[in-house]
């Protein structure tokens, strides 16, 4: 397998800053293709069957999405993550409401942040070379209505799982991080660079 480079890039299939951001700053040459699929979670399905439902949908659109670029890319790169609260799935809230109601969830929890990654084959058909879940525990101090309201309110979360961005404002929230900090931002980097160097994609 030929490793990544400027002309042999990753394929990343998410319009994530926050991901783009990770693999640039450990060095790994990519593109972005941005793959959309519904992520919604289904009635009583778990967390860990929540993600390996929708990596497989992203990879899957994603090869769809960027075919007349797949002869050129040397894998391609999906990811999901979710915040995982006593069994319950917060994904992205829906409204300043919604965000608001998961905040004070978490205020005063240790709660999981789970990110599941694929890294696929492009050619000739999509298969998963490597499929790996990263998890990371969190724990919020403790927050009265009017810091929850505060927070909720900056909008810095509406388009994160959980309504909170670790890297922004919402670190003020985090009182303790065990486990991966770029896992919790949107991608578990020294495992992504991992999987990388023993598929032979990286040196």
């Amino acid at each position: 397998m030929e490793r990544l480079s400027a002309l042999w890039p990753l394929l990343l299939a998410s319009g994530s800053p926050r991901r783009r951001e990770i693999l640039e700053n450990v060095r790994v040459p990519f593109v972005v293709c941005a793959a959309s699929v519904d992520e919604s979670a289904c009635a009583l399905e778990d967390a860990d069957s929540y993600l390996a439902r929708v990596v497989l949908a992203k990879l899957e659109a994603a090869c769809a999405a960027a075919r007349d670029l797949l002869a050129r890319v040397g894998a391609v790169l999906v990811a999901d993550t979710t915040v995982v609260l006593e069994g319950e799935i917060l994904g992205k809230p829906a409204s300043l409401d919604d965000a608001e109601i998961m905040i004070e969830k978490l205020a005063g929890c240790t709660h999981e942040v789970r990110t599941r990654f694929v890294i696929g084959s492009p050619e000739p058909v999509s298969r998963v070379l490597h499929a790996e879940t990263v998890v990371t525990r969190v724990t919020f101090r403790s927050l009265d209505a009017a810091h929850v309201r505060a927070y909720a309110a900056s909008g810095e979360g509406l388009d994160k799982a959980g309504a909170y961005a670790v890297q922004g404002l919402g670190a003020a929230l985090v009182s303790r991080i065990d486990g991966s900090y770029s896992n919790v931002v949107g991608l578990p980097a020294c495992e992504v660079v991992v999987a990388l160097v023993h598929l032979g994609l990286l040196p």
